[in-house]
């Protein structure tokens, strides 16, 4: 059945909601920033029993590390987190309070997927503490994982025989349609199929959803297998379209 996920997005030491494509090394067209800290939506989360979610350090900031570990102490085991994870780090993260880590700039050299990257991260966290970021742009009618802050298209396709290859390899998937993230203008209804249909592990699908509509949406689309990140829309990160308590209760008729 399809679950709302909940998130936390730090760009500069701030909570905020982004336009994704919009994401460079110079800043990004923001939505929302939060007068809060990430302790505080983790609390949040805890509080209310909301699992499978993730807080995702946007740029190298120290104090988007800083907060980031604040939001996983707040909530031990209840957040995965991703942001420049490498084998030299992703354990201090999981001892830091992470469920899992989410992996995906890492795992690539020079636009190419390394399998000896992905054996070497596996070696630290093992698959049932591995998340893998396919977050990607479309092209043509096909969608390839995108790098660096989704700036760098790769030549790994996101289709049914990479999802299965890769399955055997991590825990979850969560991909981000970064040509639709932030904008409240509807989910990529493609890629959503595409992903209901390819993937034999849990996945996160984020970008685009503006209300409760796309929870049901993506249920119906995927037949309930994969699982919807709100962001931007949502009203505890300043959005109009759906309430966290809305979201709540969706979970809890699931």
């Amino acid at each position: 059945m399809t679950l709302f996920r909940p998130c936390i997005d730090l760009h500069q030491g701030k909570v905020k909601q982004i336009v994704g494509g919009s994401l460079n090394d110079t800043g990004a067209k923001e939505n929302f920033i939060s007068d809060y800290d990430a302790a505080y939506y983790a609390s949040l989360y805890r509080e209310h029993g909301l699992t499978g979610g993730h807080v995702i350090a946007l740029g190298k900031d120290k104090e988007n590390k800083l907060e980031a570990l604040s939001a996983l102490r707040a909530y031990p085991n209840g957040l995965q987190y991703g942001g420049g994870v490498t084998k030299k780090n992703a354990a201090e993260y999981l001892e830091a309070g992470a469920s899992h880590v989410i992996v995906t700039s890492y795992l690539f050299e020079d636009g190419e997927f390394s399998w000896d990257r992905l054996d070497h991260i596996k070696r630290e966290t093992g698959t049932d503490r591995l998340v893998l970021d396919l977050s990607c742009r479309r092209v043509g009618e096909s969608w390839f994982i995108a790098t660096d802050r989704w700036q760098t298209v790769t030549s790994t396709e996101v289709n049914h025989e990479n999802l299965t290859e890769l399955a055997n390899h991590c825990d979850e998937f969560l991909i981000h349609a970064a040509d639709v993230e932030g904008l409240q203008a509807g989910i990529d209804e493609k890629l959503v199929m595409l992903l209901g249909q390819g993937c034999p592990i849990d996945v996160t699908y984020a970008g685009g959803a503006r209300s409760l509509n796309d929870l049901k949406r993506v249920h119906e689309l995927s037949n309930g297998l994969v699982d919807l990140t709100i962001g931007s829309a949502l009203d505890i990160f300043g959005g109009k379209g759906v309430s966290l308590e809305e979201c709540i209760s969706w979970n809890s008729g699931q």
